[in-house]
């Protein structure tokens, strides 16, 4: 399969990524579904509700002490998949790549166009004047909670909450990607989570690529599957 993957590759000039969490697992940041995945772990609350909006607003602490927890690999390193993508859009193969990770891993590995679905970890904002702050920032704050430097109002993750809708133009901008693509990868992602997921409908090109350890969706439909981790798969190209 690997064989085959490379000729599709050599073969498309308009690919796009969709990946997910299982991209970064080989960074050493887990995951959320698979079995030590962090919604199998156990908590005073599930881990949808304590990354959700009402969650956010009405128990900062409790959130910010998971976030940072669990959350938040100021060390990880890009690991092979990463690579080898931006590797592949340097070369013009790869024209998008769009992710549900907030771990900013795709951009350290040098890709240019990358869509973030649920926003990014590395930029946090102040909820009252808008200021931005890096993740340093949140990180080094005196108390659990960062607050503004300028206006001590509520600093908060620039990511995408449980009950909060996804960025429209970022929407649009994948789907317009997608629609356009002659090969779709898509990687280590289970394809549970809406509205992401149905992005992949908009995927009318020559071939579809399902790579990732547990069975997706969408492997009917693919003409190249591999039951491998991504970071492996991408060190044979």
């Amino acid at each position: 399969m690997i064989e085959k993957l490379k000729a599709a590759i050599e073969e498309c000039n308009y690919i796009v990524f969709f990946g997910g969490a299982g991209v970064s697992t080989e960074s050493g940041i887990p995951d959320f579904r698979s079995t030590d995945g962090l919604y199998n772990q156990k908590y005073k609350y599930p881990p949808e509700t304590i990354v959700s909006h009402s969650f956010f607003e009405y128990r900062t602490d409790e959130f910010y002490e998971f976030y940072k927890d669990k959350m938040i690999f100021p060390d990880a390193e890009p690991n092979a998949a990463h690579k080898k993508l931006a590797e592949l859009e340097a070369q013009g193969k790869v024209k998008a790549v769009i992710t549900q990770n907030i771990d900013g891993l795709h951009q350290k590995a040098g890709s240019k166009e990358v869509l973030e679905l649920h926003g990014s970890v590395l930029r946090n904002y102040c909820k009252s004047c808008g200021k931005n702050f890096d993740l340093d920032y949140v990180m080094k704050s005196e108390s659990l909670v960062p607050h503004c430097d300028e206006c001590g109002g509520l600093v908060r993750p620039d990511v995408v909450l449980y009950e909060e809708g996804l960025d429209q133009s970022i929407l649009a901008r994948s789907i317009d990607h997608i629609s356009k693509a002659d090969m779709l990868i898509i990687g280590g992602t289970s394809l549970a989570v809406y509205p992401a997921a149905g992005l992949i409908d908009y995927f009318h090109g020559k071939h579809l690529v399902v790579i990732n350890m547990a069975p997706t969706s969408r492997d009917t439909q693919a003409d190249i599957v591999i039951k491998e981790k991504i970071g492996q798969v991408f060190a044979q190209l």
